[in-house]
């Protein structure tokens, strides 16, 4: 968050705390319908019609219960709700990422769902997509809408070029380089977000942490060799530079959109993005892959999603609501019409019928799930990435050397899990 923005974040702190339900004033009589406040994560603009209309049918179905909707930013949500239910202000439904679902459960802000309306049908969700809902046992959310990365590519491009979906990264770097000599557009341009470089550490059989033997090991020599690897993307015949400023993201995004690379590394919450763009106006021409492979063979990215969660702190009657509400959003006929209409990517198997893989995007990304690798179930998860975008950035744009940059994750790191080891 900008610092020249401060006081209107605050501004707007106060005001979604008071829409919250969990508090003692819910604003419910005692003979009038229950009324529950949902903070939704999602586009404001792409995803968020499609819930609302649930909403609506939802309320159809069940009188007794009204859903306030809230549309928060999700760079602002996880702040915004640590907040709110440290002061017993929370909503009573909340869109949690699935790296933040371990630490509210910690902190005692989610209401385990096991054995609730909300999970009844638990068998129908995918296993790995349950267990990224679960700590300490206990299951804290369910699935909503589920992602991984990708490696995605303009197949006319590709075609142009005469060279396929690359298996590996030295695969991709000679695809790149042949790419730009036959289009002359660059055939590859890589991100310096620590999330998208998950993928590098994977290739090597490795992580930023080790959980289960509580050691960090974002420094290991498996993980050089990984991040070397990223590194080397961005330098190279039909390899683009890094982007270093505040607006990567976007410049990324629309390049590749637009026909002016041919491959990036990207998630199918942009599906809807993809298909708005000049490069992507026949859906077919869209081209989604396993992100390469690494050294070590394997390849993979990260499972992302998210799960819906309820508040923990709010009464018996908003909670049992809530618990509807969540099973209602989260069953097989509202994930078949939310993909329909905002091509994410369901979370359980019933919901992936022949109208929805008939989305190139969804079909696409669908196949590549399987070698998606869950995140740790570590509560301070999330939080690592933090200190890694600070300095991959430096790496990047040749601030630092790899070395010292990872040494200094290394530190941060233990400062945030203090129990583990280097």
């Amino acid at each position: 968050m900008r610092r020249g923005i401060a006081a209107t974040a605050l501004v707007a702190s106060f005001a979604l705390a008071a829409t919250a339900c969990g508090g003692s004033d819910s604003g419910d009589k005692a003979d009038g319908p229950v009324t529950i406040t949902w903070w939704d994560t999602s586009n404001a603009t792409n995803e968020a019609p499609t819930y609302q209309a649930l909403i609506k049918d939802f309320e159809a179905a069940n009188k007794g219960i009204k859903v306030k909707y809230v549309n928060v930013p999700f760079d602002q949500a996880q702040n915004k709700f640590d907040t709110a239910a440290g002061a017993s202000g929370a909503p009573d439904v909340l869109r949690s990422d699935v790296g933040w679902t371990p630490a509210f459960a910690k902190k005692g802000y989610f209401l385990p769902l096991d054995g609730t309306e909300a999970l009844a049908d638990q068998a129908k969700f995918k296993p790995n997509l349950i267990k990224q809902a679960q700590y300490d046992g206990k299951t804290y959310g369910v699935p909503f809408v589920t992602d991984t990365l990708a490696l995605v590519y303009n197949k006319q491009l590709f075609k142009k070029a005469g060279v396929e979906a690359p298996k590996t990264w030295d695969d991709l770097k000679a695809a790149a380089a042949t790419i730009k000599s036959k289009t002359g557009v660059d055939g590859y341009w890589g991100s310096t977000a620590a999330y998208y470089a998950q993928t590098f550490l994977y290739g090597e059989g490795t992580d930023t942490v080790d959980a289960s033997a509580k050691k960090i090991t974002v420094n290991s020599a498996a993980a050089k060799k990984g991040y070397g690897t990223w590194l080397s993307l961005f330098s190279g015949k039909g390899l683009h530079k890094a982007d270093t400023t505040a607006d990567a993201y976007a410049h990324i995004q629309d390049a590749f959109v637009n026909g002016k690379v041919a491959a990036i590394v990207q998630g199918p919450w942009e599906i809807t993005n993809f298909y708005k763009g000049t490069a992507f106006k026949d859906k077919n021409n869209l081209g989604i892959a396993t992100v390469p492979a690494g050294s070590s063979g394997k390849a993979g990215a990260p499972t992302g999603g998210h799960n819906l969660s309820v508040y923990a702190g709010s009464d018996s009657a908003h909670q049992k609501a809530a618990e509807k509400f969540v099973g209602f959003m989260t069953s097989a006929k509202s994930q078949t019409q939310i993909a329909l209409k905002n091509s994410t990517l369901p979370t359980r198997d019933d919901a992936y019928t022949a109208e929805v893989k008939a989305d190139p995007g969804i079909a696409g990304y669908q196949s590549v799930l399987s070698s998606a690798q869950p995140r740790v179930a570590l509560p301070e998860y999330s939080s690592l990435l933090t200190p890694l975008d600070t300095e991959l950035l430096k790496i990047a744009g040749g601030k630092e050397s790899l070395d010292k940059g990872l040494s200094n994750a290394e530190t941060a790191l233990a400062k945030l899990v203090p129990d583990f080891s280097k």
